[in-house]
């Protein structure tokens, strides 16, 4: 489905065309790459320094209508890509004026953030992450692409496939959480996604820019390279695979280098090993930045730096355009490194198409705010549930809901979002009312906003509690407080909400807590007050219809957590797939009880005054319903190396409703010339149980699979034995042992 009309009748035509042609030509992408090089060779021999540089150049100065100015600019070539520019309209002009007037013909690129959602807004993607559905968030993808391609957009700056292991960081919210294998499998279903509509897709932030330090944004990133090959790359490189046509350097610098002067990111990794015939991109003015890291002396010193690191375009800063053509004249820039720079560029132009649009052929049709709704059911994940309360029976009286959260249009959509409409979201306490009926919903906000410290309006609160049979409290965080530039160095819930929580809790209704954030939150005195916690994130345009479904029982929740949960931004970073250390805690090794005058337990590697484990693991996630893992075995008790081996277990639902487990694989290599992480994520599949039924699944797990790179840096799988789990989250599960010869 396209995005509904903005206007008169003929903007809908243009978008409707656009995103008709940007599909037919990406359909026939393989077929033009073969003839691209040719084309491109004869542009690179007319082309002047100038237009070279041009091309190189990506501006935010295209405004609605178009000025003189630009329209004269883009017909001498100043710029190769606009950013964030302009209508469909305005951007149908520019087009035209690149195509028609400009000397060489050569087509405008148009980007824009197309995060997690164009018109249609799905859960942020670490909220996507929690429903480990690589192909339902490839058909979110797709409906993203539709929507901003029927506008007139060639690319979007996603998937970010940045492993973060540190939620004060704010860009959190748009990763896909803090493991290598998962954030691959799914950032390239995105690929997939956006690519098979048209839109180019970017891979960012190549990379480590999600382990910057103290989880401050922009900050520098120190990461050996062997964790960087086995944690932080895997994830591009499944980008690369699933042929992502772009890359974007990050602002951080990687062990003092700053990504967009990266050689041995850009060149060694990324084009020589890895293959990739795409462009990179920096980040917004991250080439100039360079001076004030302090490796470029000005601007100029910048430009060439990037250039010879690899970098092909230049995000809004005026480096290039303003300094390479000089450079080139006075022989301290190769020219040749232009000329790849721009075949870059020209190439991924004609593989969409941009030179010769075609007539297009019919495709499936997308429901985005069907797919949005299933996508937020699926990612909210369910950490408590005593007793049994939820679901909530239809048949109940009167609900109070209650929270700055529960009718916040802007807050559900999340970071990152420039083109939904607050007005076409569906808030919780809209579809409670719809459900319902209004005169079953008391509704009290309690605060004004998640920050908001006053208790005026806890009495209503309260007042609603008490007239109540139950209390869903809609609590977390506002849209303004993650994402970009947006760390926090505290991750309680802000404002007055925890007093909030305690004041209604003192009327004994049943609380049921639904925590909307866009990172994980510590918030266990409010887990210990409620009687089940359901963290939605920001769950986007259909949010609030997932949430009463998964409320009332029409839906039941399956999502699993992509990143753990701290019990205090103490104990940060705190992710599952930790070493083991010489000294580890014991299992039931937690400190000092406070107020208890007793020495510690040893020498372990542990804190006195909170447990290490952390308050929710990785791949954790409740269900209406139970399972039980039983019988875990194996194909053979080794295997050579090369070869692979089938690991099996069953899964019984044994309880009284038909939902989805993720069930999860996951090895440990116990001993090994380097020290392994204690368990490392390998496999997972979503299935489907009936009360009752049992099902056998078999992953295969090849010896590639349990490869690292030893203390030469060379990738190897060593003999030996190996520990595997078939599991539902990254602590428990049944296990067996294999050898490896």
């Amino acid at each position: 489905m396209l995005a509904q009309p903005r206007g008169g009748s003929w903007p809908r035509r243009l978008r409707r065309r656009i995103a008709l042609i940007l599909l037919a030509c990406f359909m026939n992408l393989q077929a033009q790459s073969v003839d691209s090089e040719p084309r491109i060779d004869a542009l690179l021999a007319r082309m002047t320094l100038e237009e070279k540089a041009g091309q190189m150049s990506q501006s935010t100065s295209m405004r609605s209508p178009l000025s003189e100015e630009i329209k004269e600019q883009i017909r001498r070539g100043r710029w190769g890509s606009f950013l964030n520019a302009g209508s469909a309209a305005d951007r149908a002009e520019a087009q035209r004026i690149a195509t028609r007037e400009s000397r060489l013909g050569i087509p405008l690129l148009f980007g824009r953030d197309v995060i997690h959602g164009y018109r249609t807004i799905f859960p942020i993607p670490l909220g996507q992450a929690a429903s480990w559905n690589p192909e339902l968030i490839r058909q979110a993808a797709r409906a993203a692409a539709r929507e901003a391609a029927a506008d007139g957009i060639h690319w979007t700056f996603a998937p970010m496939i940045d492993i973060t292991r540190d939620p004060r960081w704010g860009r959190i919210a748009e990763s896909l959480g803090e493991d290598p294998y998962l954030t691959a499998t799914l950032g390239a279903a995105m690929v997939r996604g956006f690519q098979e509509e048209g839109l180019a897709a970017c891979a960012k932030h190549y990379a480590g820019y999600g382990a910057a330090e103290g989880g401050r944004d922009y900050n520098t990133t120190w990461i050996p390279e062997r964790l960087l090959r086995e944690v932080y790359l895997p994830p591009f490189q499944a980008a690369r695979e699933a042929g992502v046509l772009t890359f974007m350097s990050g602002f951080n610098a990687l062990n003092g280098i700053p990504a967009t002067g990266n050689e041995f990111l850009l060149r060694r990794v990324l084009r020589g090993e890895w293959g990739f015939d795409g462009f990179v991109v920096s980040d917004y003015e991250s080439v100039t930045e360079m001076v004030r890291h302090g490796v470029a002396r000005d601007a100029a010193e910048a430009a060439l730096r990037a250039l010879r690191a690899g970098v092909d375009m230049e995000m809004v800063s005026t480096s290039f355009y303003d300094h390479l053509p000089a450079l080139v004249r006075a022989g301290k820039a190769d020219p040749k490194l232009l000329d790849e720079a721009v075949r870059r560029i020209l190439r991924i132009k004609l593989r969409l198409g941009l030179f010769e649009p075609e007539a297009p052929p019919a495709t499936a049709s997308i429901q985005p705010l069907e797919v949005a709704r299933r996508l937020s059911a699926q990612s909210v994940v369910l950490l408590k549930n005593r007793d049994g309360v939820l679901p909530l029976p239809k048949g109940i009286g009167k609900i109070a809901v209650i929270g700055p959260l529960a009718d916040s249009p802007v807050d559900q959509m999340g970071t990152w979002v420039m083109d939904g409409r607050a007005e076409e979201v569906i808030t919780p306490l809209a579809a409670l009312r719809n459900l319902l009926g209004p005169d079953r919903v008391l509704w009290a906000p309690g605060l004004k906003n998640s920050r908001d410290g006053s208790r005026a309006g806890f009495p209503a609160a309260a007042s609603a509690a008490r007239s109540a049979e139950a209390v869903v409290l809609f609590l977390g965080e506002e849209q303004i407080l993650s994402g970009e530039a947006r760390s926090r160095a505290f991750l309680g819930l802000p404002g007055a909400q925890d007093a909030l929580v305690e004041e209604v809790a003192a009327a004994g209704r049943p609380v049921i807590a639904v925590i909307l954030a866009g990172r994980p939150l510590t918030f266990s005195s409010v887990a210990s007050r409620a009687r089940a916690v359901l963290y939605a994130w920001h769950p986007g345009t259909m949010g609030g219809p997932a949430l009463a479904d998964l409320l009332f029982g029409n839906a039941v929740p399956s999502g699993k957590l992509a990143v753990s949960f701290p019990r205090t931004a103490g104990q940060v970073p705190v992710y599952y797939s930790h070493l083991h250390t010489g000294r580890p805690p014991a299992p039931d090794e937690s400190g000092i009880p406070t107020g208890t005058p007793v020495e510690p337990k040893g020498f372990t590697s542990k804190y006195l005054d909170v447990d290490v484990t952390p308050e929710y693991p990785f791949g954790f996630g409740l269900s209406y319903t139970t399972f039980e893992y039983s019988n875990l075995r194996l194909s053979a008790a080794g295997v050579p190396r090369g070869a692979a081996i089938t690991v099996s277990a069953d899964i019984a639902n044994t309880g009284r409703l038909e939902a989805e487990e993720v069930v999860q694989l996951y090895v440990r290599d116990p001993v090994a010339s380097v020290a392994r992480p204690v368990r490392e994520l390998k496999g997972f599949e979503r299935i489907r149980l009936k009360p009752g039924e049992k099902r056998t699944l078999r992953f295969s797990l090849s010896t590639g699979q349990l490869a690292f790179y030893d203390e030469r840096m060379q990738r190897v799988t060593e003999p030996g034995l190996f520990q595997v789990w078939v599991a539902p989250d990254s602590v428990r599960g049944v296990a067996g042992s294999f050898t490896v010869r």
